[in-house]
């Protein structure tokens, strides 16, 4: 520690903060695990123990050129796991996070998880199509891909007003906030950023909705505007037996940052349910 090895040797930097039951948090898209900073200091001053890892390719982990399916990724999250020896852990995802929680829970049949979350998560299905249409259309995931390659940095500090909900006249969060996350999502690399636009906007974990066989909480904000909340969060709230699903009224996707208190908050009451 702070990094672990996966088995194709990728390094994955780590940070393993405080004792008592493990809460395992996996971070969004473009950022890296500092993202969950505000929720980890809270869990650990109530006596949790918090892993946050950056996903292979972002933040201080290694860049590799292939890895970027949630296959891969969810083997990188079962090293973590046995890296670290967390057992009886909750497995909490944020965004592009939540793919990996689901497909950890069916790939490796949720292995030392007794409780979830999906926070602004992209499961079940975030792509429009004749099965789910309040999806994204693949247009937009394109263009997304397009200005990547076209001026990331601009790009980016762009796609943070949408997700923190940044209008004309007034924003959720200060605009340090917004510095902060093109930081981070400038610290991951071009060929990753761009594979995980097709990672987590194609990838179809309807199917992974049965492996979730524990208590599963989910948070989501009725005005996301990057992950709709009809096509994922309502939807996997209908297809996970044990869910509990709270929604943020008015809130955007970057719950974390603009909601970071109640987010806190209510995963700590789920986690003493």
């Amino acid at each position: 520690m702070p990094y672990i090895k996966t088995d194709d040797g990728t390094d994955l930097y780590v940070k393993d903060w405080g004792a008592g039951r493990p809460v395992i948090l996996l971070h969004g898209w473009p950022l890296n695990a500092d993202s969950w900073d505000d929720q980890a200091l809270a869990l650990v001053e109530a006596g949790h123990r918090v892993i946050a890892y950056d996903r292979r390719g972002f933040g201080r982990s290694s860049q590799p050129w292939d890895g970027y399916d949630y296959d891969t990724l969810a083997d990188d999250l079962a090293a973590v796991i046995a890296a670290t020896g967390a057992t009886d852990a909750a497995l909490v995802g944020f965004s592009m996070g939540g793919g990996e929680v689901a497909r950890y829970m069916s790939r490796h049949g949720g292995k030392g998880v007794v409780q979830a979350g999906l926070v602004a998560s992209v499961v079940p299905y975030v792509l429009q199509d004749d099965s789910n249409p309040n999806g994204v259309p693949g247009a937009q995931l394109e263009q997304i891909k397009d200005g990547l390659r076209k001026d990331r940095p601009h790009f980016l500090a762009g796609f943070a007003q949408d997700f923190y909900g940044v209008g004309w006249i007034s924003s959720p969060v200060s605009q340090e906030v917004l510095d902060w996350s093109l930081m981070m999502a400038m610290q991951g690399g071009l060929r990753p950023t761009i594979a995980c636009v097709d990672a987590f906007g194609r990838t179809d974990f309807r199917p992974d909705l049965p492996a979730f066989t524990v208590p599963t909480l989910i948070l989501h904000g009725t005005a996301d505007k990057t992950v709709p909340i009809d096509a994922t969060g309502r939807a996997a709230a209908r297809g996970i037996a044990q869910a509990t699903l709270i929604e943020y009224d008015g809130s955007p996707h970057g719950l974390l940052a603009t909601d970071k208190d109640r987010v806190s908050q209510d995963l700590l009451d789920f986690l003493r349910a």
